[in-house]
């Protein structure tokens, strides 16, 4: 296991590989009390990391994607109903004169 070292300098996959090593490790047995706690609070360290990273990339990927929408004009809404130009995007149909459904 390495030594407690700065959160923010472990990218994702270095924090998840030793991570995943910690698991093998309580998984396996063979320790002490004193050094399964230290691997679980480890895991627990490592875990967080992994899961800032996650959340960084999901708020990422949150922007862009609001970005490409709004850039787009918000047409997604009116796409996604087969060009439906009604006001509330519903999928009514379309009636002719005499009331029958087109």
């Amino acid at each position: 296991m390495t030594a407690k070292t700065d959160e923010g300098a472990l990218g994702y996959e270095q924090a998840r590989d030793e991570l995943i090593e910690v698991v093998r490790r309580l998984e396996a047995g063979g320790t002490t009390l004193e050094e399964s706690l230290a691997l679980w609070e480890r895991g627990e360290e490592l875990a967080k990391v992994c899961r800032r990273w996650l959340d960084g990339a999901r708020a990422r990927l949150d922007a862009a994607l609001s970005g490409r929408d709004a850039a787009e004009g918000g047409d997604a809404g009116a796409k996604a109903t087969n060009g439906s130009n009604d006001s509330d995007g519903s999928d009514d149909e379309v009636e002719d004169r005499g009331g029958r459904a087109l």
